[in-house]
């Protein structure tokens, strides 16, 4: 997939500030320091249009971003930093989960995992949330070059143990040194735009 035009056209800390159209949305989330910002602007084929940091915890809004007036690529609050007040979290939450089940735009949520980690209770919640809201439930288990090759199965194994996957098939091994599986994704994200 190429993309021409990419704007970052709205940025949502309430449900009334969501764009009014019907166009098609894929969203993205994960933990706070799972890669989420480099692993979009990876996708969209550009350097900095989400925001990276080296402190976690950067997206504290929805970022709908207009894909060529085709889709929109949707940017969620990142969970599970420690640094920020149990309210700001509970705001966070709350964002995400009106999102997951009020939007009728949105056609399917990826989750993101560090690989080298089996995924936390926070991580097992939130894909609770997203197959309960009646999306697939696709996994990017990002950070791939981090670990011996030798290692993927037992890793994608653990996710799939702690996340009660059955299909390995819906996890994504994703690396950003080397771009591993993204032109996959990319095709996966055709098919559900097209669909």
């Amino acid at each position: 997939m190429k993309f021409k035009e990419i704007n970052l056209e709205q940025v949502a800390g309430f449900k009334s500030q969501w764009p009014v159209d019907n166009l098609d949305e894929i969203a993205f989330v994960g933990r706070s320091n799972v890669g989420k910002s480099t692993f979009i602007n990876a996708f969209l084929g550009r350097k900095n249009l989400a925001k990276t940091s080296s402190k976690p915890g950067k997206t504290r809004t929805i970022n709908f971003y207009n894909i060529d007036n085709k889709f929109r690529l949707v940017d969620l609050p990142g969970y599970g930093y420690a640094k920020v007040s149990k309210a700001e979290k509970a705001k966070w939450d709350k964002l995400i989960n009106e999102y997951l089940h009020d939007r009728e735009n949105l056609k399917e949520v990826f989750l993101l995992v560090d690989i080298r980690h089996d995924p936390t209770q926070l991580d097992r919640q939130m894909y609770e949330r997203i197959i309960e809201s009646g999306f697939t439930g696709f996994v990017i288990a990002t950070k791939y070059d981090k670990i011996k090759k030798s290692q993927l199965n037992k890793q994608v194994a653990a996710i799939m143990k702690k996340l009660d996957i059955e299909d390995e098939g819906l996890i994504f091994a994703y690396s950003s040194e080397n771009k591993h599986n993204l032109g996959v994704i990319h095709e996966q994200v055709e098919v559900i735009i097209n669909n």
